[in-house]
């Protein structure tokens, strides 16, 4: 069983750390590996450079989305595909362990996992925009 009284307060710190670590994710892509740096890994992956900017803002806007509680369900199921993409285009080859030689699937799966948990249980206490149908319960309001 849930417990109705405490998911609420679940989803809104699922909901802030995944937002974090998003946002932490973007930030290494634009201040560590740096933009141009980012698109030729793109490029090495025979994917196009404007896709690497489009990631870039995808995590940015959707790490500030669950921050906020603005259409979190929505942001989170977008950023679990992100994830699943980048798992088949990267991560997957490399095997399982996250340690391995450029990264296995281990971290972005159960980053995946933790973002379509969240899509599927809601966008939790003090969320700004809710996304329906969260928007139709008053029980969630907090």
């Amino acid at each position: 069983m849930i417990d109705a009284r405490t998911a609420p307060f679940a989803a809104l710190v699922l909901r802030l750390t995944l937002g974090a670590m998003f946002l932490a994710h973007a930030g290494l892509k634009i201040f560590v590996f740096t933009p141009a740096g980012f698109v030729k890994n793109f490029g090495g992956l025979g994917l196009p450079a404007w896709l690497a900017y489009f990631i870039i803002a995808i995590e940015i806007v959707g790490g500030l989305a669950l921050i906020l509680g603005v259409l979190a369900r929505w942001a989170a199921l977008i950023l679990s595909a992100e994830l699943v993409v980048t798992i088949v285009m990267v991560h997957g080859a490399r095997g399982f362990l996250f340690t391995n030689p450029g990264g296995g699937w281990e971290f972005p799966a159960l980053w995946a996992a933790s973002a379509l948990a969240l899509a599927l249980l809601g966008d939790g206490a003090y969320a700004l925009i809710r996304s329906w149908p969260d928007r139709a319960n008053p029980a969630l309001r907090s």
